[in-house]
């Protein structure tokens, strides 16, 4: 009895962890303007947001934006943020 204890722990980790992975999303950079603090990113599905593949703009923080270039595959994170659909994590893929 106590396995089953264990298994439903592992079920609830995995779980977790597939939840976590639904927050992010890829995409590729179409448009970038520092100064606006804003990036144009044609995604797939934003699981978190319920919002289906499309191009779109995002607020963003310089810093993120500092490290990107147009055509760049990326992975993040969007969420809403005092109103605005913002990156709240984003990292350059390979």
């Amino acid at each position: 009895m106590a396995a089953g204890g264990h298994d439903a722990h592992g079920a609830a980790h995995a779980a977790g962890m597939h939840m976590e992975a639904a927050r992010y999303a890829e995409g590729t950079v179409r448009k970038i303007d520092t100064a606006a603090g804003k990036v144009t990113l044609k995604h797939g599905p934003l699981a978190q947001l319920g919002m289906p593949p499309m191009t779109m703009t995002f607020t963003a923080d310089a810093a993120l934006l500092n490290k990107l270039k147009v055509g760049d595959k990326v992975r993040f994170v969007a969420e809403e943020v005092n109103g605005a659909l913002t990156v709240t994590e984003l990292e350059v893929l390979p």
